[in-house]
């Protein structure tokens, strides 16, 4: 198990490995699935052997209160389906911290439960949010669970000039399993599983 990081230098290199892939030309990236909630695409991850995918829509509502339901906090829980326990683990300041999280079984229960403990960091961006989180070795890996690991992820919200109470919402995701696993089932669940992130966060923001 390694030792905590120094937050500081941490979160300066995820902000600008976030804001890199935001400048990623249109071209570099394929459609892997459109709702009427996101569209969401990948590319070939230069972290590890899957895919980034990044997925955007429009969600009605303020940057600071869609943020607030995404990064580590009460309301995540409320609303995420995926998400099944949460802790926070280490905190270093209001916008920064460590936290422990587990997800449910996926496409039958081919994907098992999995485990994460992630680095996360709130940060202003061009009139709105970033709020961005990767993977450490931390922890004792508890029973019945495997240990998977996020590469640099994150979120972009920033209000919309012409639609004031709407926000575009912009997200980085290149999450490695692990397990024994068929990447297409991998790639189908990544693809679900981020459309339903938009439908299921827009409900909640609603209520």
């Amino acid at each position: 198990m390694d030792p905590l990081p120094n937050p500081a230098p941490l979160a300066s290199k995820l902000r600008n490995t976030l804001i890199r892939y935001h400048s990623i030309g249109d071209g570099e990236w394929r459609v892997a699935k459109k709702t009427k909630d996101a569209t969401v695409w990948h590319k070939p991850s230069e972290e590890f052997s899957g895919y980034l995918y990044k997925a955007q829509g429009v969600v009605e509502d303020i940057t600071n209160r869609i943020v607030d339901h995404i990064r580590p906090g009460p309301y995540r829980l409320d609303w995420d389906s995926l998400m099944t326990s949460m802790d926070i683990m280490e905190t270093f300041e209001e916008n920064c911290c460590v936290m422990r999280y587990t997800t449910a079984g996926q496409l039958w229960n081919i994907i098992a439960p999995r485990e994460f403990v992630d680095f996360s960091y709130t940060t202003s961006y061009e009139g709105g949010l970033l709020t961005c989180g990767i993977s450490l070795d931390y922890g004792e890996v508890r029973p019945n669970f495997v240990r998977g690991f996020n590469h640099p992820c994150g979120w972009f919200c920033i209000p919309l000039k012409d639609s004031p109470g709407h926000s575009l919402l912009t997200g980085y995701i290149q999450t490695e399993l692990r397990g024994m696993l068929p990447q297409s089932a991998v790639d189908t669940a990544m693809s679900s599983t981020l459309a339903n992130f938009y439908s299921d966060l827009k409900k909640a923001l609603k209520t």
